[in-house]
């Protein structure tokens, strides 16, 4: 049951051809004309027979010899009968090489399948290669070399293009697939599935469109958090949305929220298909990137200089030899040699002066990476140079990357460095960002591991209190909220909001403000009105009580002239925002398809949209992402001291950020936001206006709070913490897992029996890897579910101080089965706790969340020899069966 469920598919052990008669080459299809040959190329490790369906008796020929994978390439009117036979054969998986079926065609293909219980990938697919096994099921040319770095493409041509790249650049793959338009296994199956191959070191990925953001943002945080994850996205939209009732909405586009979605799952976006190729290089070498600091070795200053300006221009940080480094190196270099900033050998360098720079390089802490700039000198020895280098790479952990300037002397010196699986680039700057598309991934690595807690620190917000404003606007048939209902709403997730009350005439707005005391600020009150300012609608500074009433009677005036079909409630009067010398901040939300609500950060005021300052990030955000996403903005660079004004309380402003991102988490209801502006200033934070624009939620369960099937990622399910008394006194907290549980996670398992570890792992582990320790740790609670046991454990020193430590003592798990209605469990207890009701407990409670998750069956395997846990397991109602492929273990499953 350890298996991959598109096992398969990529990996099958035998497979059925159905793709007409090889020896009859007019009656083939185009891509069939290409599979026979392919197929037949080289030795499959597995078993291979070839299929005629037209032949009679093939069907009951094949009944007894069945196949893991059907290959099928006919005509698309022959499709549909050919997958069924695939089924009939046993077959678990079938891939479709058929161009120019539609989109109903495709979906009848998909029923078929369904049917039969085959994944399919296609139709209009281009085939799979599997290198290692020898299989090249596609119609993409010959079979590539064999590699660690996987190909995923959602374009038949390019797909076509990279492999004959890779064929002149040395680079393998352990998987190359091609995915069309309507296919059944999608991109986010096939990453799954990646995630998982040990075969699989890297992945680069060229797509179009994503179909489910879901679980798109579920398989893609999955692979990034298990290899590095490079993408290529074709089709970006151009920014701006006509139809956008905020400043916000106007200014962000798509591509900017395939980018924030991106960053957060922990991968890495190039721009260009030359850079998409830079990447492969790279992460064909195996290079596991760990910060940002490029040092240049060079015996050219110019090409030097050039890549030290792309460091600083795609933001890198140029990595400088320590003092003691430099010390020991600059006597053995050439006289002119320097090794300020970059390690300039000076154009009398020669191969054993390269092999002592870059091994000082390789070995200096304050350096991250390497770059090895040659240019051709009268006298040098470019072949010799390259040597040299690729000698040190074999002894390196860092990333080490070459660029042999010039054209026909160097060729000779590429080919040495390519058989190193040294990186090489014709240009400095491509190589600088190569190495920053390795560091980027680093860096994103961060975003991946925050699962943002829930805001138990905190008030608690009004929840259904925001909810009736909504409803009442729904009930109206409006979908944009005025000031005051916008403020009320901010307010009731505890965002400090300026006080606003609604004046219905001239005399009324005079009363209001001198009871407020000026200075006071008007502002019209419509729900036509998206941006105030454009049709007159504020009015600031106003210092007496004649000067509200005329600034009252002017503006509704003025709008009626410039927009005479608005409705006109009134006009909102609110005291000035205190700090006169405060910054204005927008905070904002937008939706997007497919990734959902995405909040915005940047200037505000009145120039929003001229200083295009929009760094965003998905919800749920903590402090780290809050902060993060300061950072990234433009307007970030005035909240320290900045022209007089005192540093701004940059705690009040994330507390603001983690509001909204409980607000949008909260209220499915939400389609776009402004906060604009928010004044923010040394003491604390302030919303002196806000619009929000609303509409009926979808795809929620019921409406419940803690539904939260509008977001791209799910945030840390608080709901399942329970605390629970322990047999024989005490107590302990069951709750979700999250990343901070790694190292007790560890100890557990460290401190378990080597019987107790290998009825869990059927293994002799005794730690877990550092890769399966991410795996358990960082999960995505929409495909699985990981509940610990955790024990506050009490100690005293001699001095009589008392010390708390938490301790993982239990761990129950599920992960969904393929079906989307079944999961499959694991459970381990601490061996000192065994016989507490810890088994029992963990069991019950994750039964509980699978239920609740909709899903209708629970199974596991439990060693056959492992007396304790069946009896466990038939305690708490589980059905226990043999399981028929492995005698050693039994089958134990419960109807949910």
């Amino acid at each position: 049951m350890d298996k991959h469920y598109l096992t398969p598919l990529f990996a099958p052990a035998s497979i059925a051809v159905l793709a007409g008669k090889a020896e009859d080459p007019d009656s083939l299809t185009s891509y069939a004309q290409a599979l026979h040959p392919a197929l037949r190329a080289q030795r499959f490790a597995g078993t291979l027979q070839f299929v005629d369906t037209h032949t009679s008796g093939t069907l009951a020929d094949l009944a007894q010899r069945r196949s893991d994978l059907a290959i099928i390439a006919l005509p698309p009117a022959e499709v549909p009968a050919a997958l069924e036979v695939a089924g009939r054969i046993g077959c678990r998986a079938a891939l479709v090489m058929s161009s120019g079926m539609d989109a109903d065609q495709a979906a009848n293909l998909k029923k078929i399948a369904r049917r039969e219980g085959v994944y399919l990938l296609g139709p209009n697919s281009l085939g799979f290669q599997r290198p290692h096994l020898q299989l090249n099921a596609s119609a993409a040319g010959p079979l590539a070399r064999d590699g660690s770095l996987a190909l995923v493409c959602q374009s038949g041509a390019l797909t076509a293009s990279i492999l004959d790249w890779a064929s002149n650049n040395a680079v393998g793959f352990s998987a190359v697939v091609s995915l069309g338009p309507n296919t059944d296994v999608d991109i986010a199956q096939v990453l799954d599935f990646l995630a998982h191959d040990a075969r699989t070191q890297s992945i680069v990925v060229y797509m179009e469109g994503i179909s489910n953001a879901r679980r798109f943002m579920s398989a893609l945080r999955s692979a990034a958090n298990a290899k590095p994850v490079v993408v290529l996205k074709a089709g970006r939209k151009p920014a701006g949305n006509e139809a956008a009732q905020t400043h916000s909405g106007t200014i962000v586009g798509s591509d900017d929220v395939f980018d924030a979605a991106l960053r957060r799952a922990g991968a890495v976006r190039v721009r260009s298909f030359v850079e998409l190729f830079s990447a492969a290089k790279c992460l064909a070498s195996r290079y596991r990137p760990v910060g940002k600091r490029l040092a240049i070795v060079t015996n050219g200053g110019g090409p030097g200089v050039l890549a030290a300006d792309w460091v600083n221009e795609i933001l890198l940080d140029l990595g400088r030899l320590s003092p003691e480094s430099a010390r020991t190196l600059a006597p053995q270099l050439p006289p002119l040699a320097s090794l300020a900033d970059l390690i300039d050998l000076s154009e009398d360098a020669g191969a054993e002066h390269f092999r002592l720079a870059v091994d000082a390089a390789s070995h200096d802490r304050q350096v991250d990476g390497v770059l090895v700039i040659y240019s051709p000198k009268v006298g040098s020895d470019a072949c010799a140079v390259a040597t040299a280098v690729a000698e040190v790479k074999r002894r390196m952990s860092k990333p080490l990357l070459a660029c042999w300037m010039g054209d026909a002397s160097v060729v000779p010196a590429r080919a040495i460095l390519r058989e190193a699986s040294i990186p090489s680039f014709r240009t400095p700057e491509a190589a600088v960002g190569a190495f920053g598309n390795i560091a980027s991934f680093y860096q994103n690595q961060q975003l991946l591991q925050q699962t943002p807690p829930p805001l138990s620190t905190l008030a608690k917000p009004d929840i259904e209190g925001a909810r009736l404003v909504i409803e009442s606007v729904l009930a109206e048939r409006r979908k944009v909220l005025t000031e005051m209902e916008s403020k009320t709403l901010l307010a009731a997730f505890h965002i400090p909001v300026t006080k606003t009350i609604l004046a219905r005439s001239a005399h009324e707005a005079m009363m209001i403000a001198t009871q407020m005391g000026f200075p006071v600020a008007l502002k019209i009150d419509s729900p036509d009105i998206s941006h105030k300012s454009d049709v007159g609608g504020v009015a600031l500074n106003i210092h007496n009580g004649t000067g509200a009433r005329d600034a009252y009677t002017d503006m509704v005036q003025r709008v009626a002239r410039l927009q005479p079909d608005a409705r006109i409630n009134g006009v909102t009067v609110q005291n000035m925002a205190r700090a006169r010398r405060g910054r204005e901040i927008c905070i904002g939300l937008v939706t997007d398809d497919p990734f959902g609500p995405v909040i915005t950060f940047g200037a505000g005021g009145t120039m929003i949209e001229l200083i295009d300052d929009r760094a965003m990030e998905l919800p749920p955000l903590n402090q780290f992402l809050a902060r993060r996403l300061i950072e990234r903005s433009r307007v970030a660079e005035t909240l320290g001291e900045w022209r007089g004004a005192s540093a701004v309380d940059r705690d009040a402003l994330e507390q603001v950020l983690l509001r909204v991102s409980e607000m949008v988490c909260a209220l499915p209801q939400l389609r776009e936001m402004d906060i604009n502006p928010l004044i923010v200033d040394e003491n604390g934070a302030v919303a002196v206006d806000a619009r929000i624009a609303i509409d009926h939620a979808a795809n929620t369960s019921g409406g419940r709070a803690d539904s939260f099937s509008h977001l791209a990622i799910l945030p840390y399910p608080a709901r399942y913490e329970q605390v629970w008394p322990m047999r024989g006194g005490g107590e302990y907290l069951v709750r979700p897992i999250h990343p901070d549980d790694a190292q007790m996670l560890q100890a557990l398992v460290q401190n378990l029996s080597p019987e107790s570890r290998y009825f869990r792992f059927i293994s002799s582990i005794v730690e877990l890897p550092a890769s399966m320790l991410a795996r358990f740790t960082l999960i995505d609670y929409d495909r699985e579910m990981a509940l610990v046991a955790v024990f506050r454990e009490r100690s005293v020193d001699a001095e009589g101080n008392i010390t708390e430590t938490e301790r993982i003592v239990g761990v129950s798990r599920y992960v969904t089965n393929p079906d989307q209605s079944s999961c499959e469990f694991a459970l381990v207890v601490a061996d000192d706790f065994n016989g507490k009701g810890l088994g029992s407990r963990l069991m019950l409670s994750i039964m509980d969340v699978a239920r609740e998750k909709g899903l209708a069956e629970i199974d596991g395997l439990v060693l056959a020899n492992n007396p304790g846990m069946l009896k466990l397991m038939r305690s708490l109602g589980f059905v226990v069966k043999p399981f028929p492929e492995d005698a050693d273990f039994k089958l134990v499953s419960h109807t949910l």
